[in-house]
């Protein structure tokens, strides 16, 4: 692998710095190279790439928006030797702690950002010959699938939120939990909960925010002067949904939180649509990791067809 990363990235150095990473997912490595240090994610599964290049377009979009540090990507590579490698900059990171305020303010501005390119958009509109530099969208999904976890999500467009996340989301979540464990009370359960969502966005303003998708405790840190997040699975949604995750596995304090609602204040129904949006991610825990997470899924779908 070491000789067709040479290659791939046009350097006669590659020695490892010792720094390792990594997850329950894939396996990282730091290397020195002619060109400076980077941060190389190696996964031999055969849906890699996919994988990767979702994550590489996630992190383009993110650093489009000029609002939180993400790691520069570089290139994705496909392994001979089968799976993938994404190389990416390194980045010295430390657990979040004197910088939780600000991710929480950076976070919403990247939120936000699509949103005040639309209303620039509409302003310059009435002005001739003015126009936006970043291209506005106006629809909820993504241009590629990207992957929560290493379970491909469906990113096609749609104009209304709650037919995106109600089909590509939980739908699609639930129809892996029925070809692999047949399961009659999640069955029974959806079919209740599918009428109820849409209660639950009355009068609520959702507008497609660039979301990282995944952003639980073990995806942020710092550096020296700024909050870092990483390993996104993104796609522009409902900026409510960022934060369901984010209150499930702890990891963030309420100086995150505080900065992030100082921008973004919790609309009316705020509770509710935050279980619907943890309900994915335990759903998706299920499809990964077992019937562990079938009580957790089960207990937040009673709650919402109350």
């Amino acid at each position: 692998m070491e000789t067709q990363l040479k290659k791939e990235l046009g350097t006669s150095l590659l020695k490892s710095t010792g720094h390792s990473g990594g997850g329950c997912i894939s396996e990282g490595q730091s290397f020195d190279t002619d060109n400076g240090r980077v941060f190389v994610k190696i996964n031999h599964k055969s849906q890699a790439k996919l994988m990767f290049d979702g994550e590489q377009a996630s992190l383009e979009a993110m650093l489009m928006t000029n609002t939180v540090k993400v790691p520069k990507p570089v290139k994705v590579i496909e392994l001979d030797t089968g799976g993938a490698a994404f190389v990416m900059e390194h980045v010295d990171m430390k657990g979040l702690s004197k910088h939780s305020k600000k991710l929480g303010e950076q976070l919403a501005d990247m939120h936000l950002h699509n949103h005040r390119q639309l209303e620039r958009q509409n302003k310059d509109q009435q002005t001739a010959g003015k126009g936006v530099d970043v291209p506005v969208i106006e629809q909820f999904g993504f241009h590629v699938p990207t992957c929560c976890g290493y379970l491909p999500q469906e990113n096609e467009w749609q104009s209304d939120w709650v037919t995106f996340y109600s089909r590509h989301r939980l739908q699609h979540q639930l129809n892996m939990v029925e070809q692999s464990y047949g399961d009659r009370e999640a069955r029974e359960l959806w079919a209740q909960l599918q009428l109820k969502i849409p209660q639950l966005f009355i009068n609520a303003e959702v507008f497609p925010a660039l979301l990282h998708g995944d952003l639980w405790g073990g995806n942020v840190a710092e550096c020296s002067n700024s909050p870092v997040i990483f390993d996104p699975a993104s796609f522009y949604g409902h900026a409510e949904y960022e934060l369901g995750i984010a209150g499930m596995f702890g990891g963030f304090s309420e100086s995150f939180y505080s900065g992030y609602h100082g921008k973004i204040p919790k609309a009316p129904g705020f509770e509710k649509r935050n279980k619907l949006y943890q309900l994915f991610h335990y759903l998706n825990h299920w499809n990964h990791f077992g019937g562990g997470y079938r009580g957790s899924s089960l207990r937040i779908m009673k709650d919402l067809v109350k």
